[in-house]
């Protein structure tokens, strides 16, 4: 998974960050709310453990902020305090679940992976993905289109499977080329701009409507409605 973890406690946040990163996890740490916001909108995150008291701005504040934008990114909140109306306090505000400190990584890593199985993500079994007619199983090396079979090579699927993932929200070239392709950089080619190309060509070979949106100068989006 790709994780934005939100947390001022720089030494805590260090040794959260390795742990996670023993389970594979990819893990980006922003240390105050205004730093959380800005990296929320220049990449796309799995999920986000958020501390709920943070300078400048606190953890419900960010909540709030992220909700109001109806974005659905899973949030585990992260608090030293524990008391049921804090907890009342940060669902509301639109935690998916609620932790209170000191965590064992292990049962943070459980609580992310049932979070996400909730959500139509899984790293294996049953990890299919759907966003609008379009329906993804990475396992099963698999994609359909209102119920339609979709002849995919490895790299289509892959491509497929990260606009399906963050369906609604636009993906940059560079986004793409780092998870599909597995670069750090952006290539001096249209390398994206070819596959979604043939993506285009197949999800729509039975005469549908296209679900890629491009973002002129930026990059894609695919609607999940």
């Amino acid at each position: 998974m790709n994780l934005l973890l939100v947390e001022d406690d720089a030494d805590f946040a260090a040794t959260t960050a390795a742990a996670l990163r023993g389970f594979d996890h990819r893990v980006t740490i922003a240390g105050d709310g205004r730093a959380a916001l800005s990296a929320l909108e220049c990449e796309s995150f799995d999920a986000m453990i958020l501390d709920r008291m943070l300078p400048h701005i606190d953890g419900l504040s960010v909540l709030e902020r992220l909700r109001g934008g109806r974005a659905t990114l899973p949030v585990i909140m992260l608090s030293a305090r524990g008391q049921s109306d804090d907890k009342v306090d940060g669902l509301v505000a639109g935690a998916d679940d609620y932790v209170v400190k000191p965590v064992d990584a292990a049962e943070l890593n459980a609580r992310l992976h049932a979070l996400l199985r909730g959500r139509g993500f899984a790293q294996g079994g049953d990890d299919t993905l759907r966003a609008g007619d379009i329906t993804v199983s990475p396992s099963r090396f698999r994609a359909w289109r209102a119920e339609r079979p979709i002849d995919l090579v490895k790299l289509e699927l892959k491509l497929l499977l990260e606009l399906v993932r963050h369906a609604d929200r636009v993906m940059t070239r560079a986004m793409l080329i780092e998870k599909v392709w597995g670069y750090d950089f952006e290539p001096e080619t249209n390398l994206v701009d070819v596959y979604i190309r043939r993506l285009r060509l197949k999800l729509c070979a039975d005469g549908g409507s296209d679900p890629i949106v491009t973002m002129r100068g930026v990059g894609y989006m695919l609607k999940g409605g």
